[in-house]
Order: structure tokens, then sequence, then C-alpha cells
């Protein structure tokens, strides 16, 4: 008896994510095809590799470099069974009477906010299905619903192995002082003055911090060698990429609280970062300046706490963003017919 392949069509707006999710589907038993870097996934993408297991057609690829994501080619839809949108409202609405008879899911990635949630209400009132990717977004003003919240995730198998010999905090972050509150650089620079510290990420370019770029490599060592890092957030998110990389990896975390976690003009209390860190135990977590300042010199001087916040940290980071875990969430997800609200 021949077994069913399910085609999901993924509509990406984050490369990285995408290679994740895609890496997850695949492994899944799904057969993938993606509007984004992955469309030629033979070929990877500037900060991830191949995924060499994904299908390959050239007819799509090239498809995919004619039409964007707010006006896909009926083609592109017809044979696919899911539509798997990443955040992007606009390729739900634009799309919405190409793909409506399929099961369509909204992929959320933390950028989400009142405008966003009113202008897919219709849509969700018409079968489109929403999985959220932290339970903080239900702080969001005129939030529409769930059917399920699935974090992202990493592989523990892959972010593994923090010995923090080096001591430096380490951040990584792009433009940092052009985003101004949003990434909390003064707080950074303040807090980071006569500590070494190594600032990763593009556009960083002049600042007393910035270490330049990183290869997919060089990144997990530097998680691995650094022997804390600060995390700043990006406001509006719950919580980022580098959170989660940082946290599974084991290196002992210094982090804002709500204060600086949440948009001081934006009236949703979605950054979750307090209550994923239990203060002292598995990471540390203050909006004062001064207590930051504190807990970051307190790892540079004692590897022996710097290793019992480790230990602790990369228990919870596999319970909450493991790889195993997330993907028997997508597996349970996927496979029941349709979600409902």
């Amino acid at each position: 008896m021949e077994v069913e392949i399910i085609k999901i069509l993924y509509l990406s707006v984050h490369e990285v994510l995408e290679y994740d999710e895609l890496r997850l589907f695949t492994a899944l038993g799904y057969e993938c095809y993606s509007h984004g870097q992955y469309s030629r996934p033979h070929k990877g993408s500037k900060l991830r590799p191949p995924i060499p297991e994904m299908p390959f057609d050239p007819h799509f690829a090239d498809m995919v470099e004619r039409c964007s994501i707010d006006d896909l080619h009926p083609e592109m839809i017809e044979d696919k069974d899911i539509i798997i949108i990443m955040h992007s409202p606009t390729a739900i609405i634009n799309n919405w009477e190409k793909f409506k008879n399929k099961r369509v899911i909204w992929r959320t990635i933390g950028q989400s906010n009142p405008l966003v949630e009113n202008l897919l209400a219709p849509y969700r009132e018409q079968g489109l299905e929403i999985i959220r990717y932290s339970p903080r977004e239900r702080m969001i003003p005129d939030y529409i619903g769930e059917d399920d919240v699935i974090r992202f995730y990493k592989d523990p198998n892959e972010y593994n192995n923090w010995i923090g010999n080096k001591l430096n905090v380490m951040a990584i972050n792009q433009a940092m002082l052009q985003r101004g509150i949003d990434s909390n650089y003064p707080l950074f620079h303040n807090v980071c003055k006569g500590i070494p510290t190594k600032l990763f990420g593009p556009q960083n370019e002049g600042l007393p911090e910035n270490a330049g770029l990183l290869t997919y490599e060089q990144m997990k060592n530097e998680l691995r060698e650094n022997r804390a890092y600060f995390y700043t957030g990006t406001r509006i998110p719950s919580y980022t990429l580098a959170f989660i990389e940082a946290f599974m990896t084991g290196i002992p975390i210094v982090s804002v609280s709500e204060l600086f976690g949440n948009h001081p003009f934006l009236h949703q209390r979605t950054f979750e970062i307090h209550e994923i860190i239990e203060n002292g135990k598995d990471g540390f977590i203050s909006d004062n300046p001064v207590e930051l300042k504190r807990y970051l010199q307190e790892l540079l001087n004692s590897h022996d706490l710097a290793k019992e916040i480790s230990a602790n940290a990369r228990e919870k980071a596999i319970q909450l963003f493991g790889k195993e875990n997330i993907k028997n969430k997508w597996q349970k997800f996927l496979t029941n017919k349709r979600g409902g609200k």
C-alpha cells in the first residue's frame, strides 16, 4: 500500500527559523517546498547549510524568484496540502482566495501587535489556524486566539558542551545602536563598561564592543567558550533566536526583565524571559543596571557559580526548546485533520 505524502508550502521571512522548521518537517516525513532561502534547498543560505533531504523542484524555485510572497502563482499552491505562513499578514491577505480551501496555518515569530491581530481576524473566522511561538502573545490587545503554542527549537546535540574558559561577556545582536530602545544599546553599553565584552552581529561597526560577524560554526564555539551572555532583548518579541541558542548551549545568561524587555510605547506585555529564568538558579534577571553588572562580574569571577547556572539553564532549555519535544508537538498538531479555535 502506497503511503500518502503530504506536501507543505512554507512561506518564510526569516532564513534561520526557516532552516530549523523545514528540517523538522522533513524529518517528520512531509514533502516541503519553501518560498524563502530554501527554495533551492541543496544550496542552503548565507547563514545555514543545505537541507539535502528536501526535494528540489527547479520549476518551483524559478517561480519563487518571479513571484513575491504576497502574490503566489497558483501552480505553487495547487498540489500542496498545507500552507504555513511565517508571520507575514500580507501573504495571508493577498493570497487568501488562492489557498483558502487548503489547510492554512499562521506561524507567529513574536512580531504581532493589535494591528496585525485585527487584520487577520476575518481570516481566523474563515478557518485560519494559528500556532503561537509563546504563551505571552496572549497579552497582545485584540488577541485572536491560538490552536496551539509551539516554540522554536534547537537540537541539544548541536548546541552543547559549554565550558566558559574565556573570561568574556558576549552578546549576539544586529544594528544595536541604530535600533535605539528596541535593542537597549545604551543600557548594554553602560552595564558592560569595564567588563571584557564581545558584541557579535552585523551593523555594529564603530561600537566599542563590536567583535564582528560569525559563521555558523564560529557562533556555536563562541557560545561554548565565553563565560556569560548579556541578553537585552529586541522589543517586542517574547524571546529571540539568540536567546534560545544561548540557553540551549548552557552559557549563563544575565537578562533584562519586564521594564527593558517590553516596549514602552506599545500596550502589550509580551516579554517572557523573566518567566523562563528563575533568578539565581538558571540565570539572572534584573532591570537595575547596577545589579546586571554585578551578576556579570560574579559569573566572570566564579567558574563554579557559572557551571551551576549553566547546568540548570540547559536542563530547562531542553524542556522548553528541545528538538524532540517540539517535534512531538508539531507531529501531533499536523496529523490532526484540522485544528480548531
